[in-house]
């Protein structure tokens, strides 16, 4: 059994919460959260030990990890806090506010050894990492394009009020939606380096970008184009689609189905033409399923990680940097 605690019981910190909780070799020893109401409600119908002081938190309960889900602002604060006391940590997404702030994160947990992982979630999706590996294995032939898309109905009306709208606290279409497409493209594709054009468009919002557009390059040269907008009313809810252009054939994928077009027959159980594959047959099972197994299972490999089960390899704060660090290309390209 591992020991873990949690800062900032919100949305995401509640499911990483209940799963934890489901976890057979987690013990959850304490929650931390600055709102009296959660807290209270916590201690009265879950038992667990509530906190509001981070630090009187990992002095008292000295868990071995540590899961920070607070707004982007307070991430370099409580993950060096955690790091210091040797404390594994995973972070919610994105990793900071500035590439200076999370590569002294990178160094402190390189030095303290410590496992690090940040929740850009679809690199759990089974479409999504079968989109990975086919291009690994070639059989698109050399990629020379993307289109990397994410739409959803986040801020549909003007006047929002929240952390989401205050781009000192990591609010904003970019940091809160694009960041996740940018993970992707940087893990399936190549590295982010060049930014050869960007629009940051504000529709509802009056503080930060509801929409974000741009051209880019990778370190492959590989060109594409990212487009993001958290303020489209046509969809349930946040929806990503890939899609990848190879000198032997064409990927469309989204977390639900891949659709994969061969100019030439393959060894792998695809066939020349358009083949396609669903969630349901690249989903790995988990224990416990929650809003969707990619959560389960990026927790689980957590685990597995601070466990010395598996290496820490997936979503380390270098990767999430990586992400960081194309943000601020877009912010200074806008």
């Amino acid at each position: 059994m591992i020991k873990v605690a949690l800062v900032g019981a919100g949305k995401m910190g509640v499911s990483h919460l209940s799963i934890l909780g489901a976890h057979p070799d987690v013990e959850i020893v304490g929650v931390c959260d600055t709102s009296k109401i959660v807290t209270n409600f916590l201690e009265r119908y879950s038992k667990l030990d509530c906190y509001s002081d981070f630090g009187k938190m990992l002095d008292q309960v000295k868990p071995d990890a540590v899961f920070i889900a607070v707004p982007t602002k307070f991430h370099y604060q409580l993950i060096k806090m955690a790091m210091e006391k040797n404390i594994h940590v995973f972070a919610e997404k994105p990793f900071c506010l500035n590439t200076t702030e999370g590569r002294e994160l990178i160094s402190l947990a390189a030095k303290n050894k410590l496992v690090n992982q940040v929740g850009y979630h679809n690199k759990f999706v089974g479409t999504f990492k079968e989109v990975k590996r086919v291009i690994k294995l070639g059989m698109i032939g050399e990629v020379f394009h993307f289109v990397a898309e994410s739409y959803g109905p986040v801020v549909t009306k003007p006047k929002q009020s929240s952390w989401r709208s205050k781009p000192e606290e990591g609010g904003g279409c970019l940091m809160d939606y694009a960041s996740h497409v940018i993970d992707l493209v940087n893990d399936i594709v190549a590295p982010i380096t060049e930014v050869k054009g960007a629009t940051l468009k504000s529709i509802y919002s009056n503080t930060v970008e509801d929409a974000v557009y741009s051209v880019m390059s990778t370190t492959s040269n590989v060109s594409g184009i990212l487009s993001v907008n958290w303020s489209e009313e046509t969809y349930r809810k946040m929806s990503t689609t890939v899609t990848i252009l190879g000198s032997k054939g064409k990927i469309i994928s989204d977390a639900n189905e891949l659709k994969l077009y061969l100019k030439d027959e393959n060894k792998e159980d695809y066939t020349k033409g358009w083949n396609v594959k669903y969630i349901t047959d690249l989903t790995e099972q988990v224990n416990f399923n929650l809003r969707g197994e990619e959560y389960s299972a990026q927790i689980d490999y957590f685990v597995d990680a601070v466990m010395n089960r598996k290496p820490n390899t997936i979503n380390t704060f270098q990767q999430a940097w990586e992400t960081d660090k194309v943000i601020e290309l877009l912010k200074r390209h806008k």
